[in-house]
């Protein structure tokens, strides 16, 4: 699966590139953004290539923790769209400049549950959004969603 995402990136960043050259415009410049708690993985935190904003997935972790809230699907879901809201703003963005959300669950029979807690992070807005199920996540976590944005 993270073949496919990064992949998925490699067209977005030529399809871009592409145009750039096209119009004779300069090419946009990518930035790969790495949080300190994540220095050691394997994947940038976010990438800004241009006005956009590209976080990789988020699961429900507690920052102040490490650890997956209890109580299940909601409590994770909450979790994990803090942990987004976070991220954004930290690198200029914001919940209201979110286009695109990929949901990814542990158990697709939860996605009422999810959804729930989801749509209250978009009130004046429905990203466009992709949701499915699979074969498990990182730290056992019950939802994964990345999220693609636009810098103020």
């Amino acid at each position: 699966m993270k073949l496919v995402k990064i992949f998925g990136l490699i067209l977005v960043l030529a399809f871009i590139s592409c145009q750039s050259q096209e119009t004779g415009e300069q090419a946009l410049s990518v930035e790969f953004l790495a949080s300190d708690n994540l220095a050691d993985m394997p994947f940038s935190e976010a990438v800004r290539v241009g006005d956009w904003l590209i976080l990789s997935g988020q699961i429900g972790v507690d920052p102040a923790t490490g650890a997956l809230p209890p109580g299940g699907i909601k409590p994770e879901t909450k979790q994990t769209m803090e942990n987004i809201k976070r991220t954004l703003e930290k690198y200029g963005s914001s919940m209201d400049q979110v286009v695109k959300c990929t949901v990814m669950l542990a158990d697709i029979s939860e996605w009422a549950a999810m959804n729930e807690v989801y749509v209250t992070y978009f009130p004046n807005h429905k990203p466009a959004r992709s949701a499915f199920g699979t074969s498990g996540l990182a730290m056992g976590a019950r939802l994964e969603i990345e999220c693609w944005a636009v810098v103020k």
